[in-house]
């Protein structure tokens, strides 16, 4: 009888490891309560909308679906029937591509519509709009010039709106580069991400997203061209409550220092084409270098939501094996389906927990 169970406890042993070290890499069994979290039926226009664990839950969705589609070449028709309007009053690529394609590739139906088509506040209210496609669609995805374009659909609208880029924020991007430095590290919590540029959209984004996730954030750029006052005093606030460090700086090589991530983005973004030339004489000295680099941890990594230009990063850099611009740019995609999968669905993630 023991030599039958020791056998028996062997092979339940072997079973265990098997499907222990078979796991994604960064994943993990925990954190009950994140099963329980809902975003049916919400809109995303800010991360700042999104406690710790709604933004966590979004990432394990989205990390799940990229394992069973990629991975696992599974089909799953989870938007089957479901329709999306994108409307792009701002030209893209990632964000065209990575919406449409995997609103397709979960079985649903994207419609682009672009402003020739919409003439969006112009030809049609904003108000008459939310309304007109809350009958025709599902869910809307809208990459806008104003934040108040958004919030007045999300007002008048009765199906999820996403931001898909403003003046302000550009929420599914951030959620793609914390994918992304998960993959990476295995885990966020502890991370410190650099950002050496611009006061954009982008950073806001950071900002209203990383303390929830753990991470500190230390941010350089020239004098003038800061974040916004409000989401500065936001971010403070998040820093304090969830224990990490936020940093604001015009030195690019103090930032960096001591960081895992360097981070940047354009320095002239649309709409700021007039503004080049005294744009790139108040950013010299901002350019990421592997001198840049040399201040940070040993296995520092760099993020660019792209496009990029050289002013920005060298090619030393952003070719080099510490550059995880592509597979950011992938994670576009998987977190824009994470993301509308969570909005419009009630689906559970079938892998183990991401490690926070």
């Amino acid at each position: 009888m023991c030599t039958k169970l020791l056998s028996v406890n062997n092979t339940v042993f072997k079973c265990l490891k098997t499907l222990l070290n078979s796991r994604p890499r960064g994943f993990s069994t925990g954190a009950a309560s994140l099963g329980s979290v809902s975003l049916k039926g919400r809109s995303c226009l800010t991360l700042k909308d999104f406690s710790s664990d709604e933004i966590k839950r979004l990432l394990w969705v989205s990390g799940d679906l990229k394992h069973r589609i990629k991975h696992e070449k599974q089909y799953l028709p989870l938007l089957n029937g479901k329709s999306i309007a994108m409307i792009f009053e701002k030209r893209s690529t990632r964000t065209r591509l990575s919406t449409e394609t995997g609103f397709a590739l979960l079985g649903g139906h994207p419609c682009f519509l672009t402003s020739q088509d919409i003439h969006l506040g112009v030809n049609e209210s904003s108000r008459d709009t939310a309304r007109v496609l809350s009958g025709l669609c599902d869910i809307v995805l809208a990459r806008v010039y104003s934040h108040s374009t958004l919030v007045e659909l999300d007002k008048e609208a009765s199906i999820p709106i996403i931001n898909g880029l403003c003046d302000l924020y550009h929420p599914i991007q951030i959620l793609a580069d914390f994918l992304t430095l998960q993959e990476h590290y295995g885990s966020l919590s502890g991370l410190t991400v650099s950002w050496i540029g611009d006061g954009n959209n982008v950073l806001h984004s950071f900002m209203m997203t990383a303390a929830k996730l753990g991470v500190h954030l230390k941010i350089a750029t020239p004098k003038g061209y800061e974040p916004e006052q409000s989401v500065i005093q936001e971010a403070q606030r998040l820093s304090r409550e969830h224990g990490t460090q936020l940093v604001l700086t015009s030195d690019p090589m103090e930032a960096a220092h001591n960081s895992n991530v360097l981070v940047t983005d354009t320095w002239v973004s649309m709409g700021q084409e007039e503004e080049k030339k005294k744009r790139l004489k108040d950013f010299q000295g901002y350019q990421i270098t592997m001198k840049t680099g040399s201040v940070t941890k040993p296995d520092w990594t760099f993020l660019h939501c792209l496009p990029r230009k050289m002013e920005e990063v060298d090619d030393e850099v952003f070719y080099s094996s510490r550059s995880l611009v592509f597979p950011e740019a992938e994670n576009r995609k998987w977190t824009i389906m994470g993301l509308m999968v969570s909005l419009l669905t009630d689906y559970s993630p079938q892998i183990p927990m991401l490690k926070f």
